[in-house]
């Protein structure tokens, strides 16, 4: 992935897009947490499920006072997943959390700077050789834990972008966060907020069924509204 802005156009238009979602909201201050290893299981709990179940399962490991590496490696899978249900697929992501501190302990005595030391692309296929840590999980755990510039990608940028005109509705992944990593400046503080600011704007104006196509900081951008 390049770090040049390839085409001057494009980066000047991202930057309208970005200018246009900030000036309305201001910063948002993504990713709420405490510490960069709860990034990391926000970040494996969120998938699938609204924050505020994220926020209630977080709470209950820090009540339970697990929620550090230690804590989930010496906590039952079992219990685990009673902390964790309200995520959905709580299971499977009991499993996952399970399976990466496990990993950090045994490898990087249980260290995130040990482990975030290193090359950004190196820890993301280590990452994506754990079980259960897909692309987008693996992207936000280095972008909000790790603070690495790489440009994370969902389901909102997909749709918003798609409406933008940008996009096609079947480009994938990697497409997607390709054109960003290309036309845009390598820094993980402008990654971090583009991507807040498309994740904010998803889910309280762009909604799948019933866009607020009037109140959306994009309207004067958007061909969906238009059309």
């Amino acid at each position: 992935m390049g770090g040049k802005c390839l085409d001057k156009r494009i980066h000047k238009d991202l930057m309208h897009i970005f200018r246009l979602m900030y000036d309305r909201t201001g910063p948002r201050h993504w990713w709420p947490a405490q510490t960069s290893f709860e990034v990391i299981v926000g970040a494996v709990l969120t998938q699938f499920v609204s924050w505020r179940n994220v926020t209630t399962a977080i709470e209950n490991m820090r009540t339970e006072g697990i929620l550090n590496v230690d804590g989930i490696c010496g906590v039952s899978e079992e219990r685990l997943e009673e902390l964790i249900r309200c995520t959905r697929f709580y299971k499977q992501k009991a499993k996952k959390l399970k399976v990466f501190c496990t990993h950090l302990k045994t490898q990087y005595s249980g260290s995130l700077d040990l482990f975030f030391g290193r090359d950004l692309y190196e820890i993301r296929r280590e990452l994506l050789s754990l079980y259960g840590i897909g692309e987008e999980t693996a992207d936000s755990i280095l972008l909000y834990a790790g603070e690495k510039p790489i440009f994370v990608v969902d389901s909102y940028t997909r749709r918003i972008f798609c409406r933008l005109g940008i996009f096609s509705e079947d480009i994938s992944y990697g497409e997607m966060q390709k054109f960003f990593m290309d036309n845009l400046e390598h820094d993980s503080d402008l990654f971090n907020e583009f991507h807040a600011q498309i994740d904010g704007v998803g889910n309280r104006f762009c909604s799948a069924k019933t866009p607020l196509c009037e109140e959306c900081p994009l309207a004067p951008r958007c061909l969906f509204r238009k059309g």
